[in-house]
């Protein structure tokens, strides 16, 4: 027997709130079923299924409007164009490691001047975030 469920029992089945999947029905992320007359939607297992790939993409980063690529693709028919949209989302991923590893190193030396001041002058830290010297206004500068 096929499982059904109200819209109540598939956001707790799915892990998400009820106001989620409504709001991604208004997106067309996931079909709402016909109410019957005088009954209540029922909602199958696919649309469980649906939403556990929303998660997983969201969890992987991609945001509604690549999840909306996504689930047109999903057929399996169109690996190629999966693996492109994989790849750019790749490519995002590894240019914001490197912001944070540059944000890391920075953070890390300002940390190191606050330890080693010992309050003989003003923070380090607070002084270059008071000047307005950022991670962005370092790399432009030495880009530049």
């Amino acid at each position: 027997m096929l499982e059904s469920y109200t819209i109540g029992a598939l956001a707790r089945q799915a892990g998400v709130n009820v106001e989620t999947i409504r709001y991604y029905q208004r997106r067309g992320l996931i079909g709402e079923p016909r109410r019957p007359p005088g009954g209540i939607r029922r909602y199958g297992e696919t649309h469980a299924e649906r939403l556990r790939f929303i998660r997983q993409a969201q969890a992987l980063g991609f945001n509604l409007e690549e999840v909306k690529e996504l689930l047109a693709l999903e057929d399996g028919q169109h690996c190629r164009e999966a693996e492109r949209l994989g790849a750019i989302k790749l490519a995002a991923v590894r240019e914001r490691l490197g912001q944070l590893r540059r944000v890391e190193r920075a953070l890390a030396a300002l940390v190191g001047q606050c330890h080693s001041n010992a309050g003989r002058v003003r923070c380090p830290l607070m002084a270059a975030l008071g000047a307005g010297r950022t991670i962005n206004s370092r790399k432009q500068s030495s880009d530049g």
